[in-house]
């Protein structure tokens, strides 16, 4: 990641477009072998972030939730890395071999993934297991709520994780 984004922080967001808006700001930091995980409840906002990044990584296609999928590809319209958006959850839920790496290798991506970013939401458990480094981001959206339960507004904390 380039040293443009803070390796640490919190933020407090209030809108989808400022979500998307914080998310761009990291796509535009981030570079080939980059894992990022998306750490919050269901509603949290991580798909939200995650079209923010693909603005700013400069990539093709409607990015949406990978639940269904458990991974969607998006390459590169400017001949950066491709961004690899996928819902760990499910690649390490039930049914799973209990192997990540072979679940990723059994995805079948066009693009090797070192030379990918990836962005994995539910992504615990998995990315221990193939990066030593990686972007933790933790999506709050209760402490803004019980303060005013007509808030729509999510803090973002971060931090790098591994050497």
């Amino acid at each position: 990641m380039k040293s443009s984004f803070p390796e640490t922080g919190s933020r407090r967001l209030d809108t989808a477009e400022d979500t998307r808006a914080f998310g761009e700001d990291l796509g535009a930091a981030l570079e080939a072998g980059d894992v990022v995980i998306l750490d919050g409840p269901l509603g949290a906002g991580k798909t939200t972030f995650t079209q923010g990044v693909a603005i700013g990584m400069q990539v093709r296609g409607r990015v949406t939730s990978p639940t269904f999928v458990i991974a969607r590809e998006h390459r590169s319209t400017v001949g950066g890395p491709a961004l690899v958006h996928m819902d760990a959850y499910r690649l390490l839920g039930e049914g799973g071999s209990g192997d990540p790496v072979g679940e990723l290798d059994a995805l079948d991506l066009d693009t090797d993934l070192t030379q990918a970013v990836i962005v994995a939401e539910w992504g615990g458990g998995l990315v221990e297991q193939i990066t030593e480094r990686y972007l933790l981001v933790h999506l709050d959206r209760e402490t803004a709520v019980a303060e005013d339960p007509d808030s729509e507004a999510r803090i973002f904390t971060w931090e790098t994780v591994g050497g």
